[in-house]
């Protein structure tokens, strides 16, 4: 294993195997994964500040083996920021509580990606300086496109789902999910933590009820074939969805891109190199105003 340290901002860091192709359909290596994540971080940082973050790790590359870190903070060198939180149910018969990384510097973003952490998924909550988990702050509908449906009938859904949070008073902005589908999300202040959640269903659910043939906000498979899922469960504080900027582990390292509305008629499908320059042009698309109190 070959292994070379580097300083980043003052930290020294101990990289290995930075030629391992990590996507080979691009031939997209370690080192690229860990130059994207270093020159992305003006933007992707402000997006995981304070919220703990969950690693999607593919130590073999995208056709290998992958596994969820969510006790991420144990091996992490001592200039890693980390929080112990609750665990949720699912992990709870594990153990009761989580070390979990913050991530909150470029050095950060590349000892995460040397670990071959392709994908960064924190929840629409963050901890307070004393690491006390907060009331969520971020709303999130994510649209998935079932079978026979893709792109274009997400942005369908997403126009209307802007239309509905602008109403009610939201600032909505959207992403691709570097995959299949698109995000759409708002900032918010709530009164308690299960209120975005009950919004986000009713929501859902008045959709489909306005287009039973185009939407549904069931997860069953067997309802979704030539429709849009409305997925309002990710506002579960125990979810996380992939954070802005991340990159996806599909064959093209493509990346979950925030875009703005009238760019929803175009295509979709953002690779690094591509993100890089959308940033250096257009700014970070996912700027976020100000938090409005959800009805």
């Amino acid at each position: 294993m070959s292994r070379v340290r580097v300083e980043i901002e003052g930290r020294q860091l101990e990289v290995s195997n930075l030629d391992k192709v990590l996507f080979p359909e691009v031939g997209f290596s370690k080192a690229q994964v860990i130059d994207y994540y270093v020159r992305i971080a003006p933007v992707l940082l402000p997006h995981v500040a304070r919220r703990p973050c969950t690693f999607t790790r593919w130590p073999n590359g995208v056709d290998g083996a992958s596994f969820f870190a969510k006790n991420n903070a144990r091996n992490a060198p001592a200039w890693v920021q980390h929080v112990t939180v609750p665990a949720p149910g699912s992990t709870k018969k594990d153990r009761e509580e989580l070390d979990m990384v913050l991530l909150s510097a470029v050095p950060d973003l590349a000892w995460s990606a040397n670990l071959a952490a392709l994908e960064l998924h924190v929840p629409q909550w963050r901890v307070d300086d004393d690491g006390v988990p907060q009331l969520p702050d971020l709303l999130v509908l994510d649209l998935d496109p079932g079978p026979g449906t893709g792109v274009v009938e997400c942005a369908a859904v997403a126009r209307r789902l802007r239309e509905r949070l602008l109403a009610d008073g939201l600032d909505p902005v959207v992403k691709t999910s570097g995959s299949k589908g698109l995000q759409v999300y708002a900032p918010i202040s709530c009164a308690d933590a299960e209120h975005p959640s009950r919004y986000a269903k009713d929501l859902a659910q008045d959709l489909s009820r306005e287009t039973p043939d185009e939407v549904v906000w069931r997860m069953e498979k067997v309802l979704r074939p030539g429709k849009v899922l409305v997925d309002w469960s990710q506002n579960n504080t125990a979810k996380t969805t992939v954070a802005p900027y991340s990159l996806r582990a599909r064959a093209g390292a493509t990346v979950s891109t925030p875009v703005a509305w009238d760019e929803l008629d175009g295509p979709l499908v953002f690779d690094t190199a591509a993100v890089l320059d959308r940033v250096a042009e257009l700014g970070d698309l996912f700027d976020l105003g100000e938090p409005a109190e959800l009805p």
